[in-house]
């Protein structure tokens, strides 16, 4: 008899309320749906918090890694100016001696190193107004508006040094994508969408630029071959 009382009071245990977990699951919908009306607003803000890091941390290598290669460029153009200055002295010792089989020679290699020069001078000095404006876009935050040419920029110096320094143009060409992706993220981030090929007038005239300012350096740095009749005044000066 004690046992069947027992079993009785503990089927008489009382059950949870359920309208309390009904009330508990409706407040927490609305507070759901109150956070979902909220997100857009909030997602514009901490979306563009999430982003600047990334960013700024793509452009500061994107900046360190140009810098590496504009300091190879650079270095390459000292040892063809070295080298150029070489096979001058040659060329003009030649024509001296009269031997125009020799001078020729040197003349036609002394062309093409010209020819090598310039394209790593104007890569080179190409590369060095990229990494100014990756700077001011550091600084100043106005990625949209410069991000299309700079990557444009470092596109087209790739192609033109791959076939003279291709390790060079093989870096240039994973900046030249990492570059491209930061376009892509800031067109997602502002919704808008950004054509690369747009671009290419602003890309094309700081090539122009240091294309310009190449020439000046070659004139300054490479002087111009003497003509064996220049050779022949300068003979008839030297005293015997």
């Amino acid at each position: 008899m004690k046992s069947h009382l027992y079993v009785s009071r503990t089927h008489m245990e009382p059950v949870p309320s359920k309208p309390a977990f009904k009330i508990e699951m409706s407040y927490k919908s609305m507070k759901n749906w109150d956070r979902e009306q909220r997100e857009p607003l909030l997602s514009k803000v901490t979306d563009r918090i999430h982003h600047q890091e990334p960013l700024k941390e793509k452009i500061s290598q994107c900046v360190y890694k140009l810098k590496v290669q504009q300091n190879r460029l650079e270095g390459a153009n000292l040892k063809t100016q070295q080298h150029d200055k070489s096979l001058f002295d040659k060329c003009v010792q030649a024509q001296m001696a009269k031997d125009t089989m020799r001078s020729a020679m040197y003349a036609n290699e002394i062309a093409e190193i010209r020819k090598i020069a310039k394209v790593t001078l104007r890569s080179e000095l190409a590369l060095e107004q990229v990494v100014l404006r990756l700077e001011t876009i550091q600084e100043f935050g106005d990625v949209a508006a410069m991000m299309g040419p700079v990557a444009g920029v470092v596109h087209q110096i790739k192609n033109q040094i791959a076939g003279v320094i291709p390790q060079v143009g093989y870096e240039l060409g994973e900046i030249s994508d990492t570059l491209n992706s930061v376009v892509m993220e800031v067109g997602e981030a502002t919704g808008q969408g950004y054509d690369l090929e747009a671009s290419g007038p602003e890309a094309s005239k700081i090539i122009s630029e240091a294309n310009t300012i190449a020439e000046t350096r070659m004139r300054e740095k490479f002087p111009e071959l003497p003509s064996p009749t220049a050779i022949a005044e300068h003979e008839t000066v030297i005293p015997r």
